[in-house]
């Protein structure tokens, strides 16, 4: 059994981070896995540019953005091993992996952060009526095929679902020469960034039709046809709304569900409203030792959000390293309250606050002009105004630590109020 200090799972721009941190705060031997034949995750098939802006203060692209931290990985010596495939953690850190190259291996080490990712839902998850013709893709799994293995997936598309990945196909699809023919969303509102329908569908004449949804594919062997009709209140389909799109693609851009399967074998404690693990300040779950950062632990709407939480959870798995006991002390609860999805993270130790606490959260509606209120145990500390929040667009709320690091604080909850 081979013996490291720390083991990243996941060589994505979460992996590379926080691998990248950990060595940088003294960490020697440190261990990347990944599945895939390529260091860089989910960025090397993002072509278009938009990433890297808060980060670098650049405009790059996926892969650029990747290679920031690969070159950086390399030039520290951090070992990475690529076509493995982790199959089990325990809550001892023992891992067991398999590959081409070693065959099947167990590794133990002293931290382990996971930094799976996310998987997209599929035409199952939905359960649209209909053969099963060849023509469906999810956005995900489209781009990759156009943009790394050069294949073009459709002529004439729809898109079910306006998350950013199905926006920038839209556009991606546009200048390859396809003719998309619009972008449906259930919600009366869009699940992407603002500058994603702005510049991905209003750029282009693509149509937005919102609460609205596919009811029925046609075609047994390839997409004919696709049949949209207008929800209700309940998202139900009303009738006499049917529309008919003479399309051969159907794109899908339904949701991303972190990929915690590892994390239950581990026996890591899940939040039902992210489905990813529940972790206090310093990104590390319900099993000492292990941490979690990026999609896997909840979804990012920027990559540049992924990189700042995947650097504290590097940085918090090298103290864990040097001082497994750590300190013992009671955690406060961070309570999501009216218009308010979910808080990351879920458990606060105030002595562990570097002064000041950084919430990610998001919201359930659209609001304009509405104020986010955090309140420590019913006491309102602090009030700030917000031109406009989308459930699209990750929030973030920073709180300085003397707000709530009092004796037998109990939770920070935090509100969305008109006032």
């Amino acid at each position: 059994m081979k013996a490291y200090d720390l083991i990243v799972v996941g060589g994505g721009p979460a992996g590379l981070a926080a691998a990248v941190e950990a060595k940088k705060e003294g960490v020697d031997k440190v261990l990347v896995l990944e599945r895939d034949r390529e260091l860089g995750g989910i960025l090397q098939q993002c072509i278009h540019n938009g990433f890297g802006l808060h980060i670098f203060k650049e405009e790059l692209t996926g892969p650029e953005y990747a290679e920031r931290f690969i070159d950086e990985l390399k030039e520290m010596g951090i070992e990475y091993r690529l076509d493995t495939m982790v199959l089990d953690i325990s809550d001892e850190r023992i891992i067991h992996v398999i590959s081409k190259a070693e065959g099947f291996v167990t590794l133990v080490a002293k931290a382990v952060i996971l930094a799976m990712g996310c998987r997209e839902r599929t035409r199952g998850a939905l359960a649209i009526p209909g053969y099963r013709p060849a023509g469906v893709f999810t956005a995900g799994t489209a781009q990759r095929y156009l943009n790394m293995e050069g294949y073009m997936v459709g002529k004439k598309v729809l898109i079910l679902g306006s998350g950013d990945i199905g926006l920038i196909m839209a556009r991606r699809m546009t200048l390859e020469g396809a003719k998309v023919l619009g972008c449906v969303e259930l919600m009366p509102f869009s699940g992407g960034l603002t500058r994603n329908i702005v510049q991905c569908l209003d750029d282009y004449d693509i149509p937005l039709m919102l609460s609205h949804t596919v009811t029925d594919i046609q075609g047994k062997d390839r997409v004919q046809g696709v049949t949209v009709m207008k929800v209700d209140e309940n998202r139900q389909p009303i009738p006499g709304t049917e529309i008919q799109f003479d399309v051969d693609t159907l794109l899908l851009s339904v949701g991303l569900i972190p990929e915690n399967e590892l994390s239950k074998g581990a026996g890591v404690q899940l939040d039902m409203k992210t489905r990813g693990a529940i972790v206090n300040e310093s990104m590390e779950t319900s099993v000492p030792g292990i941490f979690a950062c990026g999609n896997v632990l909840h979804v990012h709407d920027l990559v540049d959000w992924v990189t700042d939480e995947s650097r504290r959870a590097g940085k918090f798995a090298a103290k864990y390293i040097a001082n497994p006991g750590g300190q013992k002390e009671e955690a406060i609860e961070t309570i999501p309250g009216q218009g308010v999805g979910y808080i990351v993270p879920q458990r606060i130790r105030p002595s562990q606050v570097d002064q000041v606490l950084e919430l990610f959260m998001r919201v359930r509606d659209i609001y304009v002009g509405q104020t986010v209120v955090i309140r420590v145990d019913g006491k309102e500390v602090q009030a700030k105004r917000r031109g406009h929040m989308a459930p699209g667009e990750m929030e973030r709320v920073k709180l300085p630590v003397s707000l709530f690091n009092g004796p037998g604080v109990k939770k920070i909850t935090v509100d969305v109020e008109s006032r």
